[in-house]
């Protein structure tokens, strides 16, 4: 029998699912997974989801010179874990200073409100190029299934193809994928996201 893995970038499709004003959540994920893998249900062997916790620490607020605590207290990864066929993927969530935000530009008296944290996801696009190769390499899978726009996993994606493994791309509804992914797929699929 085929075996199918499908790969999900969370950052991604937390982007998408907000841009398009939707509830984020492990029970929204399962729904885009069941959108996703429509008649392909007996094959799928596995949901493989990376995503990164949210920052826990300590940092310090760019005018007050305050400290601010930083807690994750969102259930999401755990939540999907609990799920059948979820496996987690964590990559790591890394601190890197304060912005201005757009609508504070050229504004007197600036407050720490006037400013967002920024963070940068690290540890994802290699986690997901190792499974790729991973899957690929031990003849796994017959087919992967990547809902993400990470030109990083290109290598990966060519290698898969390379050992004959068939690549199936996820476009979301409101997003489109870079023309180096599609490069090196067999077939896009376009979705529309669930209510």
């Amino acid at each position: 029998m085929e075996k199918t893995i499908l790969l999900i970038d969370g950052g991604y499709l937390r982007k998408i699912t907000k841009k398009k004003k939707k509830k984020y959540n492990s029970g929204y994920i399962e729904k885009c997974l069941r959108e996703i893998i429509k008649g392909d249900e007996e094959c799928l062997l596995r949901v493989l989801y990376y995503d990164c916790p949210l920052y826990e620490g300590r940092t310090t607020l760019p005018i007050s010179q305050e400290t601010k605590e930083f807690e994750n207290k969102s259930p999401l990864l755990y939540e999907l874990g609990q799920k059948d066929f979820f496996a987690i993927r964590k990559g790591e969530l890394k601190f890197e200073g304060y912005a201005l935000k757009k609508e504070s530009i050229g504004k007197d008296n600036l407050t720490d409100d006037d400013f967002e944290p920024i963070f940068k996801q690290k540890g994802v696009d290699m986690r997901i190029g190792l499974d790729i190769a991973n899957y690929s390499h031990n003849k796994l899978v017959s087919k992967i299934i990547l809902l993400s726009n990470d030109t990083d996993c290109v290598p990966a994606l060519k290698y898969a193809r390379k050992n004959g493994i068939f690549v199936e791309l996820v476009e979301l509804e409101g997003s489109f994928l870079t023309p180096k992914l599609i490069l090196h797929a067999d077939k896009k699929i376009k979705i529309s996201l669930p209510d």
